[in-house]
């Protein structure tokens, strides 16, 4: 049976429509054994988004990024967050907007880009699907220092790291950003191996 014939929604609510859109959901749905239940939902709508980890087989190396992110502060996490590029789509295709993304934050215009897969980050609240792509980087493909708009409030480090650093910092704790962590997982099994 299709979820389009399991669930009933009775009533939207806004919440919050300040830097993205918060909604509350009453919803009935129909349980594998054929009851129904009224369920409440918060659902967070911040657009989709599109995150890239460009890599340099030659030299065994990957760029990330490292800047302060306030909801992570807030859950305890005292250090600036190391990731990898990303951005939301604005109404742009993931591959354009990820260009984009990639060149403001990094300095990096890279050439091809290869999609690898989507995911969705936290599915139980938030809309969010992500746009995970791969690239390869040459030292020559650098055009500006990066560092995100500031207009934006970006204020960003570029990090060229060599893949086995920085898989060693998601073990220690200094990479705790789920997205880079699956990228950097998926460089070191399908792009560095051997």
């Amino acid at each position: 049976m299709s979820i389009d014939k399991r669930i009933r929604v009775k009533n939207v609510r806004l919440l919050s429509d300040n830097w993205y859109t918060l909604k509350t959901t009453e919803f009935e749905w129909q349980h594998s054994n054929g009851q129904w239940q009224t369920q409440h939902r918060e659902t967070y709508d911040r657009g989709n988004g599109a995150t890239l980890l460009p890599y340099n087989l030659r030299q065994g190396t990957v760029i990330l990024t490292k800047q302060f992110r306030y909801p992570a502060y807030v859950n305890g996490h005292g250090e600036m967050l190391i990731e990898a590029a990303a951005g939301l789509l604005d109404d742009e295709s993931p591959e354009i907007r990820i260009r984009a993304e990639v060149e403001e934050e990094t300095g990096y215009r890279l050439g091809a880009v290869r999609k690898i897969f989507d995911a969705f980050s936290s599915p139980g609240s938030v809309t969010e699907k992500l746009h995970y792509f791969v690239a390869e980087y040459e030292p020559q493909m650098r055009v500006g220092d990066g560092g995100g708009l500031a207009d934006e409030g970006e204020d960003i480090e570029v990090l060229e790291l060599p893949i086995a650093e920085a898989l060693a910092m998601i073990d220690d704790g200094r990479i705790a950003d789920a997205k880079t962590i699956i990228l950097l997982q998926y460089a070191a099994l399908h792009l560095f191996k051997g």
